[in-house]
């Protein structure tokens, strides 16, 4: 009986750290972002034939499943990408114009010199590196990596952006179902 209660309450102890914990990498369960907190709302891994690229954690100030509601609000976000390979700019440059081509192609031309600018600042990704991508309402998009931040203004770029991931054609299926807590 005893081991029963010990199984039980590892149980209780571990399943409320998987949601912090996935694929061996471990991320808080909130940050601040310029004041306020955003909640991680799900984890995932992007996978590319048999490879595992990342595991992306996504920060919200109002969790949800709904991918669509997600996109649209107009509060703070994040994207934590912590890298699980070495990956050239270009591979990951690719991936965001397919991402941003299939999920709002009728907005490409209001979207293309931010979608640009974005690209330019994009570095080579190293194993253990991690990307951040912020969103604060008001300010813009923030890419930080490796200590440098650079903001790209526009609601309008920050929801394409976010649509790579949670749109109709995510980058990744199963990335997508992990970000939204599945």
């Amino acid at each position: 009986m005893k081991r029963f209660w010990w199984v039980g309450m590892l149980w209780l102890v571990t399943s409320g750290a998987q949601a912090r914990d996935f694929h061996g990498v471990r991320m808080p369960d909130a940050v601040t972002i310029s004041g306020k907190q955003a909640k991680l709302n799900g984890m995932g891994l992007r996978r590319k034939f048999v490879f595992d690229v990342y595991v992306a954690g996504f920060y919200v100030e109002t969790p949800s499943t709904d991918p669509a509601k997600l996109i649209a609000s107009d509060e703070v976000k994040r994207i934590t990408m912590m890298m699980l390979r070495d990956l050239g700019k270009d591979k990951i440059v690719d991936a965001l114009r397919e991402g941003f081509e299939k999920n709002s192609k009728d907005r490409m031309p209001a979207l293309k010199d931010r979608l640009d600018q974005l690209a330019a600042m994009i570095p080579d990704a190293k194993k253990n590196g991690t990307i951040v991508i912020t969103y604060v309402p008001g300010d813009g998009t923030t890419l930080s990596t490796s200590g440098e931040r650079s903001v790209i203004p526009g609601k309008d770029f920050a929801d394409a952006l976010f649509s790579v991931w949670l749109g109709p054609a995510p980058v990744d299926d199963d990335l997508k179902k992990g970000l939204l807590g599945g």
